[in-house]
């Protein structure tokens, strides 16, 4: 089932293009990350998604709906953490979301304590909004999105700011909730944390879509390999079964075949081809961090 699905969502301030035709999907299930550097357009996009800020073009549809009425209850069943809600500093967790749980009208009044459950924030009593950490601020931000039992999560940056034990309570959080059927859009400037998180992923820059893919895609770029070049790779991959008993590899070309796996001691490999006539120009290891794929891709997409 499609959760959230955009066409050319465009939004412009002025001079300025925020969002620039920007199309995804995300399915039922999905932890769905988006990337892009501070101000690439990741905020203002949820915002149009959230009915925040309006398109100036473009389409939205959630669980189905996009009509103007049909949209409007659709994203009733989504909860969204896009900035801090506007929570009352002197007033302790059980009493803020309780000022929402009666503003939204929602009728179950245990509610407010299983949300705080939900969040890891039922032992805090008395204690004042206003002298919670950044990682509890936040948590209690999700626990306001959660007050109405929400099948679609959007949540930006949550672990912005956090030290390092927060971002870790946080991606807890977050793969838990996605365990029990929530589904989730979640965006980050961080590559390495998402990676933890997501199983799709849309690269954003300058408000357009840079890049889609699955988490076995984006392993696969970023996937360390010996490329080796010779005079003769179909030769070759046979050598690499039949002599050293390889499997994962990829012929990339008629010169070219990367291998997997195999990357501690390429002397090896070098050693068995020459023996069996196979002539090779240079081996060398190739593949990106997490990181370097992200900075690659955006570093061309500003060329």
């Amino acid at each position: 089932m499609t959760v959230l699905k955009t066409h050319n969502l465009t939004k412009r301030y002025k001079d300025t293009i925020a969002v620039d035709n920007f199309s995804i999907t995300v399915e039922k299930g999905d932890i769905f990350g988006l990337i892009g550097q501070n101000g690439a357009g990741k905020s203002t996009f949820m915002r149009l998604v959230t009915s925040l800020s309006k398109a100036d073009s473009g389409e939205i549809e959630l669980f189905g709906e996009s009509s103007p009425k049909k949209l409007a209850a659709a994203r009733a069943r989504t909860g969204c953490v896009i900035e801090l809600p506007a929570l009352n500093k002197n007033l302790t967790a059980t009493q803020n979301l309780e000022y929402y749980r009666l503003q939204r009208g929602i009728a179950d009044k245990n509610r407010v304590q299983t949300c705080l459950e939900i969040v890891g924030l039922t032992d805090t009593g008395r204690k004042k909004f206003k002298n919670f950490s950044l990682g509890m601020k936040q948590r209690l931000g999700l626990a306001v999105a959660m007050l109405s039992q929400p099948d679609f999560l959007i949540l930006d940056e949550p672990t912005n700011g956090l030290d390092p034990t927060g971002i870790v309570e946080m991606r807890d959080l977050i793969k838990r909730l996605s365990k029990e059927g929530i589904t989730i859009l979640i965006s980050s400037h961080l590559l390495a944390e998402l990676s933890q998180m997501a199983n799709k992923y849309a690269i954003i820059h300058h408000g357009r879509l840079i890049n889609e893919l699955t988490e076995e895609q984006l392993q696969e770029e970023c996937r360390q390999a010996l490329a080796i070049t010779v005079d003769d790779a179909p030769k070759a991959s046979v050598i690499l079964e039949t002599a050293l008993g390889i499997s994962d590899y990829k012929q990339v070309s008629k010169n070219e075949i990367r291998i997997y796996g195999y990357t501690d001691d390429p002397s090896d490999v070098n050693l068995k081809l020459i023996q069996e006539g196979v002539r090779v120009a240079y081996i060398k290891e190739v593949g990106d961090s997490l990181e370097d794929y992200y900075t690659k891709l955006i570093g061309g997409a500003a060329q």
